[in-house]
């Protein structure tokens, strides 16, 4: 084939390898890509692409055939050299090296001999070529221009070699193929760019509602960010299992990217919830805890006792008696109020006595010592909710939902509201708001729900209650997958791969990370506990 034809085949290629470049999505493939093609279009023997970074140009891609060398892109090794400057320490524009001046000028360079070449400085090219014994002789240098005219980077080939595997001149048709390749490639790289920006841009976005969740109510935008890695620790596990019913499920680099941007706003709705009650340490609390209010009521019940002593009104006896009940009924109240264990009926009743108590208010009257709203709160029977107040918490994942189906998401982004709406259903249809049902939800969904469940488990900066331990919070995993609250295929690769444990390592302290008796955890086949087990004797 003579090098007319050949250059007709890779005009016919152009279009396809355009088309190619606009499907790239990461970005040190396509820059790799770009050279690796330009190089064979011009059959160079080597060649670098460097981009525009404010005043300097950026080594990006580096590849030399004879030599050997595979520097940066997508496969090569890190490229340490320094960037080129655009312009000299004076401030005047660097015309000295050729690649800053096709950078400056916008406009190709074809030196057929850089050894004989004028106007530009190849001590450099001069310098390499003696300690690595090449010989560096026609240079091809094209500046690449996105749409408004803009140089964002420069292709720079070496060697162009002809049908005999001589060195020889770029031809003409070879700088306009290279330009044409040039010009579609920086469209494709400004593209990417814009497209990078734009993602990190939205997810800053993301980042700054959390942030404004977070200054709300402190453990909600530390949830919001681990909850998303939790996620996708189970998802990427899932999508690597072979076996079972998970086998036929897969994820690509567009698939993960979707699901982390519906885990950084699966709680979103949360910044239409009540901080008092997002935060609710105590059963009394609202926006503070009333528990100083019935303290003062206590003082004053002492105090009229005190009174009632010293005008003989109550023997020594009687009145001991007295402060004794009213210290231990403060007690009760104290312990209820923190909502650490469960009420029972003794305790329950022990509040209601203790409200019928009378005292005189500030308007002299007799008042009932609690209440209707404070012996609600206080006989709450696990918790520190009370059920309208669980409702307004509920209702955060309703506001979600309404937020993200609101927006205008593109396609690739179309299932983050479902996503990000079904962390609360439950695989038997008694969650909520939808009551779906295992089989109406997409594994992602199912995926979210239990990294939303088992990091609220974990998590040790709730105000409200400490973190649990690992054995712990598998074993409450392990009765909620039993009651059919979780996916019970999605409970197993969560234990086999052990997305727990360095979802631990990640994020709890060593205290937590607590040696675990799978016998002891609900849920678990024997033989998969006994596989884990002897799993973690191997480790040990």
């Amino acid at each position: 084939m003579t090098r007319e034809h050949d250059i007709l085949r890779r005009l016919e290629t152009l279009n396809a390898i355009g088309v190619a470049l606009s499907h790239e999505r990461d970005l040190a493939t396509l820059l790799e890509r770009i050279l690796e093609t330009a190089r064979e279009f011009a059959n160079a023997d080597g060649g670098t692409l460097y981009r525009v970074q404010g005043d300097e140009l950026v080594f990006e891609v580096l590849r030399n055939h004879s030599l050997g060398f595979i520097l940066g892109g997508k496969h090569g090794a890190p490229i340490t050299f320094k960037p080129l400057p655009l312009y000299q320490p004076d401030g005047q524009p660097n015309h000295n090296m050729v690649v800053a001046h096709a950078a400056l000028t916008g406009r190709t360079v074809n030196i057929p001999d850089a050894y004989t070449a004028e106007g530009y400085d190849f001590s450099g090219t001069r310098a390499f070529d003696a300690r690595t014994g090449y010989r560096s002789k026609s240079f091809l240098t094209v500046p690449m221009k996105d749409h408004d005219g803009r140089v964002i980077g420069v292709l720079q080939l070496i060697n162009s070699k002809n049908a005999a595997g001589e060195v020889d001149a770029f031809t003409e048709s070879e700088q306009r193929l290279v330009e044409s390749l040039a010009s579609q490639a920086a469209i494709a790289l400004n593209n990417r760019q814009l497209i990078d920006q734009l993602e990190t841009l939205f997810e800053a976005l993301i980042k700054l509602v959390n942030t404004a969740i977070d200054e709300k109510s402190p453990y909600t935008g530390g949830h919001c960010e681990r909850v998303p890695v939790l996620t996708s620790l189970l998802a990427d596990a899932a999508a690597r299992t072979t076996v079972g019913p998970l086998a036929s499920f897969t994820m690509d680099e567009a698939d993960r990217y979707e699901l982390k941007i519906a885990g950084l706003l699966h709680d979103c709705g949360k910044i239409t919830t009540p901080v008092h009650v997002v935060d609710k340490a105590t059963k009394l609390q609202t926006l503070f805890d009333r528990i100083e209010l019935i303290d003062t009521r206590f003082e004053v019940l002492k105090r009229d006792a005190q009174i009632a002593h010293l005008h003989g009104e109550l023997d020594d006896r009687t009145y001991v008696e007295r402060l004794a009940q009213l210290d231990a009924d403060r007690e009760v109240i104290r312990q209820a109020n923190t909502g650490g264990e469960f009420m029972d009926d003794a305790k329950v009743s022990a509040i209601h006595r203790i409200a019928a108590r009378t005292w005189r208010g500030p308007d002299g009257s007799d008042q009932p010592f609690l209440s209707a709203d404070e012996v609600e709160n206080l006989t709450i029977r696990r918790g520190t909710l009370t059920a309208a107040e669980r409702e307004i918490i509920n209702h955060h994942i309703v506001m979600t939902i309404r937020l993200l189906e609101a927006l205008p998401w593109p396609a690739h982004l179309a299932r983050v509201p479902e996503y990000a709406g079904g962390h609360h259903e439950r695989m038997d249809g008694k969650g909520y708001p939808r009551g779906l049902t295992r089989e109406q939800m997409s594994v992602p969904a199912r995926v979210m729900g239990i990294a939303d469940i088992f990091e609220a488990l974990t998590a040790s900066d709730r105000p409200y209650k400490p973190g649990k331990t690992l054995s712990e919070s598998l074993a409450i995993l392990g009765r909620m997958k039993l009651d059919h609250h979780v996916d019970p295929d999605l409970f197993e690769v969560f234990l086999r791969e052990r997305v727990y444990l360095d979802y631990a390592r990640r994020f709890l302290p060593p205290e937590q990370i607590d040696a675990i008796d799978w016998s002891r955890i609900p849920g678990v086949p024997p033989e998969l506990a006994a596989e884990l087990a002897a799993a973690d004797a191997a480790r040990s």
